[in-house]
């Protein structure tokens, strides 16, 4: 017998209303799962056959208003980390240049130095447990100097960090050039635009490294990003992919720029790639910039290296 009051008693559920299940409107069916892919699949049939559910969803509506872009002639911009270009992707990016999918990159300025040292050499991403200790770490004479070389000539120019080092890499007609976005966007005319924060790369410990040229330099990229993001009214896509704080952070403070200047900043896409997600692509880019119906923010999560191909396979082969 129960040690309760005698009127407290377990709540009766003879009452409950229930409903016929088949009545119920629900997330997920049957037309919306995946379908086995066989030996002689396609491309195109292995995308179809996805299920059309969560990330698969969010993909397929990233890679349709990418094409929307194209077609609408508002900017595509790639703002990319280093990792991008160390997992391999230059080659997949620079094919979607070509056909008008990347109408601009923004980068940190890891990516300077991968990139750099991807064409100068074919390959890059030293270890740096190994060399941490003897001090050795990014001490590579090559790309301190091309990098702070850049800085200092763009300066004298006028130029942004990202094309001075396009045209600085390009003139040394590197063996690697097929490899490299420096050399790829410097060819086609497309702007690339490096973002840094001095003490934060390898070159700035150089001993040709010059912070009033990388300050002047970057200051223009950052205006010159300012100006690609005001075009991206009515249409444009802002993605972010392997950047957890520097682009995040300048994607932010460029859309307040464009808007504090009285400029229209709407209907736009902005997307965060990553194998996390971090707080500030998160609030920066996908939450902040599109709220209020100002635009429409994604979040897609995984590896760059699987990612970013199945993004560019998406735009290439689905349909609207």
């Amino acid at each position: 017998m129960s040690i309760y009051e005698d009127d407290l008693r377990p709540l009766s559920l003879e009452e409950v209303h229930t409903y016929p299940l088949a009545s119920r409107p629900s997330k997920v069916g049957v037309k919306d799962f995946a379908r086995p892919v066989g030996k002689d699949s396609t491309l195109a049939d292995f995308l179809e056959k996805l299920p059309n559910i969560l990330a698969v969803q969010s993909l397929r509506q990233v890679a349709a208003q990418i094409r929307r872009a194209r077609r609408l002639e508002k900017p595509i911009i790639w703002g990319i980390g280093g990792h991008v270009v160390k997992t391999g992707l230059a080659p997949v990016i620079i094919e979607l240049l070509e056909q008008g999918f990347v109408t601009a990159i923004a980068a940190n300025g890891s990516v300077l130095v991968h990139d750099a040292e991807i064409a100068l050499v074919g390959s890059t991403s030293e270890d740096v447990d190994a060399s941490l200790g003897a001090g050795a770490f990014g001490a590579a004479e090559e790309t301190g100097r091309l990098l702070n070389g850049a800085a200092v000539r763009g300066q004298a120019d006028g130029l942004g960090l990202g094309e001075a080092m396009g045209r600085e890499l390009s003139q040394l007609n590197p063996p690697n050039a097929e490899y490299s976005l420096l050399c790829a966007t410097y060819r086609k005319r497309v702007p690339f635009t490096a973002h840094v924060a001095i003490g934060s790369d390898i070159a700035h410990f150089h001993p040709t490294a010059a912070g009033a040229a990388l300050g002047q330099t970057t200051h223009t990229d950052f205006r010159l990003l300012s100006e690609i993001v005001r075009r991206m009214n009515g249409g444009g896509v802002y993605l972010n992919i392997g950047s957890a704080v520097m682009l995040p952070e300048v994607f932010l403070k460029a859309v307040t720029l464009v808007r504090n200047l009285g400029h229209p900043l709407g209907d736009f896409t902005t997307a965060n790639f990553d194998f996390i997600q971090a707080y500030r692509p998160l609030t920066n880019v996908v939450r902040r910039p599109t709220a209020d119906g100002a635009g429409r923010g994604y979040s897609l999560t995984g590896h760059h290296e699987l990612m970013i191909p199945l993004l560019a396979a998406q735009i290439i082969c689905g349909q609207d």
